[in-house]
């Protein structure tokens, strides 16, 4: 009861305050002057203790515990051996040597020596190089009774020097050749007639040529060469040839441009076996300029060149120009990273021939040849490449080409009014020019097996259509090669070289007065194809000494490489190297 009556006191207490508040009363305005300011403190709160003390008399005291050590002295001899740091066991790298001989020597009187070495200038980086290659053989061959001697000798001479923004070069290459046309017809000529052939021939070359390459610069690289080319029976050839090349940033693309130079000139003092008058030798002069323009695009896996080639050629002997313009496009596609690379274009140019180019590709040609460039109007190709396996590589494609002028060896014919030339007994070979279309096909495998042992496999064929309807004289179809290389072990190694090429098509005629050579009396043969396998077998007694032996037609079968030009059988031949410092 009394907690109630204070309880309604309370309330009657509020309820007076509420109304006295509601009064409206002028209650004035009243000053406040802050002394100090306000400052808080704060005060120590009462905490719990981790462990409250119990006033319990029933609590359990702690026993205090002593401990003691009770020690043994125990004798020991072992002494820790000092970590060391594993590391990996490297291979010395070969040693260098800046020289190199071999000499060699084998049946049908074969014999090979070559020299190379490279010395240091100075300082800076300065090289000379020079070397010297030989080949010769002094053997007779069963199938014809002519000399069959050959041998090639090679100098060149070079000096380079290599800075950080530009590199170049000078050198001198000196040449001898000696061969012999030595394929006459069996059974044709009497022995006074042959005794009565001079059969030998022998070309010389002196060539000069420099080149200069620069680094972040516009101006690329240029290259100059100088030739004369000439032989024992009074022809001669000159030759001058110089490139350049520029590169020219468009946003952020390259523009390319390549320029060139290109003359050949020179002369005969004999005509054509075509004629059966020797009464004017041949003179000829041809000048190729021209500039190829191109630009590189690069986007993600695709690299396209685009591009073309303005040639003019002009025909100095004659006094007579054309303008050509060939396209100069080319693509690859990135179908699989590095293991399918699909590629493919359409180039063409006006290629520069001469006495010398013609007769590195065939020595028997006589000194009486019309020298012409050919116009390759387009060749288009397309294929696949790549590397599938880090030890398997493939390359095949597809191409057309169109060409104009192309040279083919023919036969010459034979001639009896010009008896006194040794040339002149249908043993030696023309240049036919013709316009040949050719759609062929070209696969490559390599393969290396392991570290030691490589294969590589390659095969190409070609199906030719000429402007005469002729066949493309000495071409063959079908060319196919397989080539391998083992280390047998540190110091044994061996390797073999087995080609194969189709069947070849060749006239024998007879020059007659009074008739145009496609009117001489002639025959058409074919040449069989042939395979032949070449190997090599070598030990190293050290870095330095070798010995080797080279064998060739293993076969042993005397085919024909050109018409009624048999080869020499089984060869052996068997030498020695040593590399040295000089």
């Amino acid at each position: 009861m009394n907690t109630n009556k204070n309880i309604v006191t309370l309330l009657a207490l509020f309820t007076i305050a509420l109304v006295l508040g509601q009064e409206k009363e002028d209650i004035g305005t009243e000053t406040v002057t802050v002394v100090k300011p306000y400052a808080p403190s704060v005060s120590d709160a009462f905490k719990i203790k981790t462990q409250p003390v119990i006033e319990d008399s029933i609590a359990l005291q702690k026993k205090p515990i002593k401990y003691s050590i009770f020690s043994v002295p125990v004798a020991s001899t072992f002494t820790p051996a000092k970590a060391k740091a594993s590391t990996v066991k490297k291979t010395p790298p070969p040693r260098l040597y800046n020289s190199y001989a071999a000499v060699g020597l084998g049946n049908y009187n074969n014999a090979l020596v070559n020299f190379y070495t490279s010395r240091e200038i100075g300082r800076d980086e300065n090289l000379l190089d020079i070397g010297l290659d030989h080949h010769s053989s002094r053997g007779d061959i069963n199938s014809t009774p002519l000399e069959t001697d050959f041998y090639h000798t090679d100098l060149d001479v070079t000096f380079t020097k290599r800075d950080r923004d530009y590199d170049y070069g000078v050198g001198l290459d000196l040449g001898h050749q000696l061969y012999n046309w030595y394929g006459l017809q069996s059974g044709v000529y009497t022995q006074e007639e042959v005794d009565a052939i001079n059969e030998q021939q022998n070309y010389f070359s002196a060539g000069a040529n420099a080149y200069i390459n620069v680094e972040d610069s516009f101006f690329k690289n240029a290259d100059l060469k100088l030739n004369r080319f000439w032989d024992h029976l009074k022809s001669a050839e000159n030759s001058a040839a110089l490139s350049a090349a520029i590169e020219l940033p468009i946003t952020t693309e390259m523009v390319t441009i390549k320029g060139r130079v290109d003359y050949v000139g020179g002369e005969f003092a004999n005509a054509s076996l075509n004629s059966t008058d020797n009464d004017e030798g041949i003179a000829y002069g041809q000048l190729i300029a021209g500039i190829n323009p191109s630009f590189l695009v690069l986007r993600d896996e695709l690299t396209l060149k685009l591009g073309a080639n303005f040639v003019y050629g002009m025909d100095l002997e004659r006094s007579n120009g054309s303008f050509y313009i060939y396209p100069a496009v080319t693509a690859s596609y990135r179908i699989m990273e590095d293991q399918v690379i699909a590629y493919g274009g359409i180039e063409g140019d006006l290629q520069q021939n001469s006495y010398k180019t013609l007769v590195a590709q065939n020595p028997y040609v006589s000194p009486t040849l019309e020298i012409q460039p050919t116009d390759m109007q387009y060749h288009a190709h397309l294929g696949l490449k790549g590397q599938l396996l880090s030890n398997f590589g493939y390359n095949f494609k597809a191409y057309y080409k169109a060409e104009n002028r192309k040279p083919l060896f023919l036969l010459n014919p034979e001639n009896s009014n010009r008896s006194d030339e040794g040339y002149a007994y249908g043993n030696s070979f023309q240049v036919f020019y013709d316009d040949v279309k050719t759609i062929g096909a070209f696969g490559e495998i390599n393969v290396d097996v392991n570290r030691n042992f490589s294969l590589g496999i390659n095969a190409e064929y070609n199906h030719y259509n000429t402007e005469t309807d002729n066949p493309a004289w000495n071409l063959p179809q079908i060319q196919a090669s397989v080539f391998m290389d083992y280390q047998i072990s540190d110091n044994w190694f061996a390797g073999a070289n087995l080609f194969y090429v189709g069947e070849r098509e060749d006239l024998q005629a007879v020059a007659t007065a009074g008739l145009f050579p496609n009117e001489f009396p002639s025959t058409q043969v074919t040449l069989d194809s042939f395979f032949d396998a070449n190997a090599h077998l070598g030990y190293r007694f050290n870095e330095q000494l070798s010995v080797f032996a080279k064998f060739s037609n293993l076969s042993n079968r005397n085919y024909q490489r050109w018409s009624n030009f048999y080869v020499q059988g089984f060869q052996a031949l068997a030498g020695i190297s040593y590399k040295f410092d000089f």
